[in-house]
């Protein structure tokens, strides 16, 4: 509740919120359009980077802004921000005294049909040697339950690893439904509340969110944190410039090690990484209105 109030009025919040109205006014989707098969085309404005970092909803009628990958190296106040001693002393609070920088992005969801994502661990994608790992989020706006804001389901983390692949062997990003049937979703957690809300979410909870119908986006910024012991044991599906950098405390003497039982992501090096988007919609793996996370009982 106090580092929710503390974003919610400080100007680093301030800052981050206009970076990110600045982001949409200039990556209009006109400029940059990613169609149904995946493929992206683009008409470059300058020199702006920020273009190649922008994930396109592939609708021909509506197309939107997804997501902005490696949200640091966009603007310098999204570095600041995920330098502040506030975000990292509230990681510390959780992962221990030495912190290290691994991700940023910026999901948009927007108004009027923004993506619903299915259930899923974040650590599949990234592991480490140890679960020490979290998201530091941040609401931009105001998010109510009609936003389709972060759900979770509360103690999974204690819980299984799940396999995020279809039974051909595809990288899906998602639970299987076999694996959904077991989890106890009549408990799960809907993360919303307003603009500068945080929400620090463990590395190993199942978590999704739903389609937003409303006339509103859901601008939510997530940076990605690892105890400093914590090292990847595969690249980072979208490093950034920042990526392993030591942003609070020591560098560690020895590496903290815990069993993995998951069977490791594709070498996105190698591969190439999308976006979960993409990943949860391949064709052996469609998204279903029903397959999103559903909200609790009254």
């Amino acid at each position: 509740r106090v580092a929710a109030e503390l974003f919610q009025r400080g100007p680093a919040h301030r800052r981050t919120q206009a970076v990110a109205r600045g982001i949409v006014r200039l990556e209009s989707a006109e400029n940059a359009v990613e169609n149904s098969s995946g493929s992206r085309t683009s008409k470059m404005l300058g020199t702006t980077p920020s273009l190649r970092a922008v994930v396109i909803h592939p609708s021909a009628e509506k197309p939107n802004i997804r997501r902005l990958r490696k949200a640091v190296d966009q603007h310098p106040d999204l570095w600041a921000f995920a330098q502040d001693p506030a975000v990292v002393d509230l990681v510390a609070d959780l992962l221990g005294p030495d912190i290290r920088f691994h991700s940023s992005k910026l999901n948009f969801k927007w108004s009027e049909g923004g993506d619903a994502v299915r259930w899923h661990q974040d650590i599949q994608a990234w592991p480490h040697t140890n679960f020490g790992v979290l998201t530091f989020c941040v609401y931009l706006d105001e998010t109510g339950l009609e936003q389709g804001p972060l759900t979770a389901v509360p103690g999974t983390h204690r819980g299984p690893l799940f396999e995020q692949f279809d039974d051909d062997g595809r990288w899906t990003g998602a639970l299987a439904d076999r694996d959904i049937a077991t989890l106890p979703t009549d408990t799960i957690a809907e993360l919303g509340g307003p603009a500068g809300t945080v929400v620090l979410l463990h590395c190993r909870v199942v978590h999704g969110s739903a389609a937003n119908y409303s006339s509103r986006m859901r601008p939510l910024l997530l940076n990605v944190y690892a105890a400093a012991d914590a090292l990847p044991m595969t690249p980072a599906p979208t490093p950034t410039s920042r990526t392993g950098l030591l942003v609070r405390g020591r560098e560690p003497a020895h590496v903290h090690m815990e069993p993995y039982p998951a069977r490791l992501p594709p070498r996105w090096d190698q591969v190439g990484y999308r976006s979960i988007f993409s990943a949860q919609a391949a064709p052996s793996r469609p998204v279903l209105v029903d397959q999103a996370p559903a909200r609790p009982a009254p």
